[in-house]
């Protein structure tokens, strides 16, 4: 069983992928001028998820992915941590 699962759906049908502990997952949701990217991975120390994202400058490229936040457990509960600049 993995971790971690995707889905993503266009204009044709669902498409899925898998992650495992070792390997993370990560998607890149994008237009030509700006996106965002979410990166899970295992924070092994604590054996919990942990998911990062990122705004990102699209299929047109520009500046460097820059973190806004992450997604993660706290104490039983799942929080938004942005990222201060």
């Amino acid at each position: 069983m993995s971790r971690f699962y995707a889905e993503v759906q266009g204009g044709r049908s669902v498409a899925s992928r898998q992650g495992h502990p070792s390997t993370g997952i990560w998607g890149h949701i994008r237009g030509w001028n700006c996106g965002v990217k979410v990166c899970g991975s295992v924070l092994e120390e604590e054996d919990t998820d942990v998911f990062y994202v990122y705004v990102t400058t699209g299929s047109g490229g520009g500046f460097s992915d820059r973190l806004v936040g992450k997604v993660r457990l706290v104490d039983g509960r799942v929080y938004w941590i942005p990222v201060s600049d």
